[in-house]
């Protein structure tokens, strides 16, 4: 069995466990496999162990990765397509490749980048699902709106076509204290447990990586971004963005 498929089973384990602490159906959290710098290879490595859910970080290298693995997955995994989610920072100039190549955009947080995904995402697609990401910790140096602004953000986005608005998302400032894990992720479930009483059709946390996976899942996490623990290293990416 390869490493990757170990890995896989491992953070299994992990997500499943968290779930059953906080009583969670196992099914509601969703492992988004985070392929950022690592080959196709990698990729079908993991579909082949049963994953579907795959995120990048950088445009170029994502787009490139999106068709070179369309065109080599075997055809025994194509009877279940794989779904590609962007969660890196978006420049307003990468929109065009994110809107014609992904399913899933997690980093949406100005009004204006949202427009440009919903004016350039071709017609064939399907609705782009999105979420806005929160700085949910406040940091200065950290992408994301402000909690004050996420529910005008929001309405926004659900105005405009082609898009499909999910839910929220973060990263928040690291911490190896649980209970400051938890507060951070709660303060997002809070937000998102508001816009859903505001009438918004939302169904996504996206927030937890491998450091702080169980918090995440205990405070309501249904999508957890882990890279490097199915992965291994990260190889070194020079794209600018």
């Amino acid at each position: 069995m390869s490493t990757i498929t170990l890995n896989m089973q491992a953070v299994g384990d992990a997500i499943a466990a968290a779930a059953d602490e906080a009583r969670r159906p196992r099914d509601s959290v969703r492992l988004l496999a985070v392929s950022k710098t690592f080959g196709p290879d990698a990729v079908i490595e993991a579909a082949g162990a049963g994953q579907r859910a795959f995120g990048e970080n950088y445009v170029q290298e994502g787009v490139d990765k999106v068709r070179a693995v369309a065109a080599a997955l075997p055809a025994a995994l194509t009877d279940l397509p794989l779904e590609w989610h962007f969660i890196g920072p978006i420049q307003s100039n990468k929109t065009r490749p994110i809107a014609e190549h992904f399913d899933w955009v997690h980093t949406v947080e100005r009004e204006k980048i949202a427009q440009r995904l919903a004016e350039q995402r071709p017609d064939g697609r399907g609705l782009l699902n999105i979420c806005l990401q929160v700085n949910i910790s406040g940091e200065a140096s950290k992408s994301g709106v402000a909690p004050a602004d996420v529910a005008a953000l929001a309405r926004a986005v659900a105005a405009l076509p082609k898009l499909r608005l999910r839910g929220l998302m973060a990263i928040p400032e690291p911490t190896e204290d649980f209970d400051a894990q938890r507060a951070a992720f709660a303060a997002l479930r809070t937000l998102y447990d508001d816009l859903r009483e505001q009438g918004f059709a939302l169904d996504t946390l996206s927030m937890g990586m491998s450091a702080d996976l169980r918090a995440a899942v205990l405070e309501g996490a249904t999508i957890v971004r882990v890279g490097s623990a199915i992965f291994g290293a990260r190889h070194t990416n020079k794209e600018p963005q």
